[in-house]
């Protein structure tokens, strides 16, 4: 069948795809066998056909970016883990040894800047010699096709797009020459070499010669020296039959190969190539450590990863973010403190061993900012089940660990004491609380608009009973005291500021049977299950004066060139009055303080601090949350079986002590205490914020004097002070009539705010104290009264 004159290829076109085609046939080894393409003459039809298949194939490869490995950065820059698909670095190639560039081309295709994409001249030298050998065919594609095929087998997305770039087909050989046609068009050769040089595989799981220098000799590409760069040229032909760290003999022999060839090429001179001959390898091997596993802070690394892979700025689904995080050569910048991370490990292993059936965890966080400065728990992450290696991160919240948590105990009671405040109830006021107490629920106010609570439940001290105030009942942490304070607070207002500052309470009602409900009357008791980065974040609210920041694990994020990709600010909102934050810490600081849990426990630090105790009524967990103005960290230690399901802490032995009981203050507060102690000296010795008398009910102040004031400044006085004031009677005084006299309590004593002081006025006359009576009047009186009786009597 004739072919339309309107289709046929021009003479020339023909002619040029001809020789490509014979090209082909050369690299194929087809001449050497006798099968050249059978050209039946140089303008048949069978020519024009195999040249318009040539047209048919694309124009060129859209060569994407490489797969870079990414870094996860500490806040002050030290890597901390590498996450990577392929180990690679990219680096232009003015940040190459030029020696590194010299030995690979003279290695690879020593003609490199001469020819385009094919060197005929080398391809039939390689042939001949590979023939001669005996060997298969190798060596005869130009760097150019090198780069073509890596680049192929890089973008392969499927397993049948992997096979066809690496078939040893006549197909695959047109396509590759094809391509390498249109980057030599529209590329240097400058940028062919860059990019072949940070695609090729040079062995052991290195990508790129800047991550092969890395792994094998510790230093940049920009360092290589003669030795090293010889070695890494002769990996890419054969990258795991010639990898150093399993076959140095046969690295060793191969480099050699690249110095005799170098040599011969005049890149350097013969006594150079013998001199470097006789030394070793001269490895410095790195270990490319990927993923989270080999971190310093592997439960903290695994927390950044699981936050980001929720970010859609970072792509569509999950999947998607996940190969921008293992390929995009990424550097993150986290808020970890390695400082403060290594305490925290120190202690956590102190108290709980990892085959323990526990769980030791402590998170650390800044107020003021949310900054996540450590994460650690007992069980090391890994797959060895036997020796207590774990994946599920029992620090953080579900969503981002998969751990279901564990209850919180009386730590609670700080919501309920925060919403007491918040609702004006002073601080000086009292419940008598015995060690038992049966309430009903239906006294509980739900939230507007939800049921009213029903039945009744039972709740008794471990600590202390009797009267008790707002400072002694969450000081002891008297149970029955804030079962009666939550009733005058409701349930609605504490669970509510729990969510606020950071406790992720997502079901508030529970199933239709009402287990697991959070938002209930025994809220106070501490009944949710949760984290201790939870539990850290809102307490570091309290340390922030009211500032609630959200946990951040991140700061920002740079593209490979460093240039910055996204910025990820404190999320900060004033949740609380400063005032009644103030409050909750002078509340709290009694804890540290003589008399306290957590002083008798030796808690606490060289600077202020406060805290709170939880214990769950089944001794399931133990926690202790303690901060500074400037770091808040949450200790747990909960029973927990291989599964990591919840059980009694009493009677195991954990941490190589036996334990037939478990308090928060005694047996969490102790881990908290030997790594905030270590963190402490660095801390700067800031003190609370003294609560205001002005806002806040039930603060001991000292009552200002006011003697010989007018009443009207002294009524502003005391009530600046946080005093009301009212007026009694004129009191003698020496003071001038109408100014104050005295006041009642006394100038100087110490008085709860929001209590009533009575201001005396002076009636202007001194007091006079009444003369003491003379005796002997008194005796001459009664002697005189004796002599009457006695006259009556006669």
């Amino acid at each position: 069948m004739s072919v339309p004159r309107d289709e046929r290829l021009p003479l020339v076109r023909v002619a040029s795809h001809l020789g490509v085609m014979l090209a082909v046939s050369v690299v194929m080894g087809l001449l050497v066998a006798g099968l050249a393409i059978p050209f039946a003459g140089a303008l048949g039809i069978g020519a024009r056909n195999v040249a318009r298949n040539m047209d048919n194939l694309p124009a060129e490869l859209d060569a994407q970016p490489l797969d870079q490995k990414t870094r996860i950065v500490d806040a002050d820059g030290n890597v901390i883990a590498s996450l990577y698909d392929e180990n690679r670095i990219n680096v232009p190639l003015r940040q190459i040894s030029r020696t590194m560039v010299k030995a690979m081309v003279a290695i690879e295709d020593y003609r490199f800047y001469e020819h385009g994409a094919l060197d005929l001249k080398g391809t039939l030298r390689a042939l001949i010699t590979n023939q001669a050998s005996g060997d298969a065919v190798q060596g005869g594609s130009s760097i150019t096709q090198q780069m073509v095929k890596l680049t192929l087998l890089s973008q392969a997305e499927t397993d049948e797009e992997k096979q066809a770039a690496t078939a040893e087909t006549y197909a695959r050989k047109v396509r590759e020459l094809r391509y390498a046609i249109a980057f030599e068009q529209n590329y240097s050769k400058d940028w062919i070499l860059e990019r072949y040089l940070n695609i090729a595989y040079f062995g052991d799981g290195a990508y790129g010669v800047q991550s092969a220098a890395r792994h094998y000799f510790d230093k940049n590409a920009k360092d290589l020296n003669l030795r090293e760069s010889a070695m890494l040229a002769g990996l890419v032909r054969n990258p795991t039959g010639y990898d150093p760290t399993n076959s140095p003999d046969r690295a060793l022999e191969r480099r050699n190969i690249v110095l005799g060839r170098m040599a011969e090429l005049n890149v350097i001179s013969e006594e150079k190539a013998a001199k470097v001959r006789e030394r070793g390898l001269g490895l410095q091997v790195v270990p490319s450590n990927n993923g989270c596993v080999f971190s310093a802070a592997p439960f903290f690394c695994d927390y950044v990863i699981a936050t980001l892979l929720t970010d859609p700025a970072l792509g569509k689904d999950p999947t998607e973010r996940r190969q921008l995080l293992y390929s995009g050569g990424l550097t993150i910048h986290t808020t970890i403190d390695l400082r403060d991370q290594k305490a925290a490990d120190d202690s956590v292993r102190k108290h709980v061993y990892p085959t323990d059936r526990a769980i030791g965890a402590l998170a650390m966080v800044e107020p003021g900012t949310g900054d996540v400065k450590a994460l650690a728990q007992s069980r090391p992450m890994g797959r060895d089940k036997k020796s207590g290696q774990t994946f599920l991160n029992y620090v953080v919240p579900k969503e981002y660990g998969d751990s279901n948590g564990f209850q919180a105990g009386s730590t609670f009671k700080a919501f309920v004491l925060a919403a007491a405040i918040e609702q004006d109830i002073p601080l000086t006021q009292t419940f008598n609380s015995p060690p038992t107490m049966t309430l009903q629920q239906k006294d509980f106010a739900n939230c507007p608009g939800q049921p009213p609570f029903a039945g009744e439940f039972k709740v008794g001290n471990s600590t202390t009973s009797g009267t008790k105030d707002l400072y002694t009942g969450t000081r002891e942490s008297v149970n029955t005291f804030y079962a009666q304070l939550e009733r005058e607070t409701g349930v609605c207002a504490p669970f509510r500021l729990a969510k606020e500052m950071g406790v992720q309470l997502t079901n508030p009602k529970g199933d239709k049977y009402g287990n697991g409900a959070e938002r209930v009357p025994t809220f106070t008791l501490g009944v949710a299950s949760v984290s201790p980065l939870e539990m850290a974040e809102a307490y570091a609210t309290f340390a922030g004066r009211g500032l609630h920041c959200a946990a951040r694990p991140i700061t920002a994020i740079d593209d490979p060139t460093g240039s910055r990709l996204k910025e990820y600010p404190s999320d900060c909102t004033q949740v609380l009055p400063q005032a009644t934050a103030d409050a909750v810490n002078d509340v709290l600081r009694g804890v540290q303080e003589p008399g306290g849990f957590g002083a008798s426990n030796g808690l606490t630090l060289d600077s202020p601090s406060a805290g709170k105790t939880g214990t769950t009524q089944e001794g399931k967990a133990v926690w202790f949350i303690g901060y500074t103005p400037k770091l808040a960290a949450a200790a747990m230690i909960a029973g927990a079986d291989d599964l990591g399901r919840p059980t009694r802490l009493a009677g195991q032995v954990i941490g190589g002590r036996y334990r037939s009981t478990a308090s928060g203050s005694g047996f969490a507060g102790p881990m908290w205490g030997d790594a905030m102690k270590v963190i402490d000296d660095r801390l700067p010795n800031e003190d609370f914020v003294a609560p205001s008398a002005v806002d806040v009910r039930g603060v001991l102040t000292s009552v200002p004097s006011t003697g010989g004031m007018s009443i009207e400044d002294a009524q502003s006085k005391l009530a600046d002070a946080g005093f009301k004031v009212t007026i009694g009677s004129e009191r003698d005084s020496s003071y001038p009539r109408g100014t104050v006299a005295y006041t009642d309590p006394r100038a100087g004593s110490q008085a709860p705010s929001g209590r009533t002081i009575t201001i005396y006025p002076s009636d202007g006359t001194p007091y006079v104290p009444p003369k003491p009576k003379d005796n002997k009047n008194d005796n001459n009186d009664k002697n005189d009264d004796k002599k009457k009786d006695k006259k009556k009597n006669r």
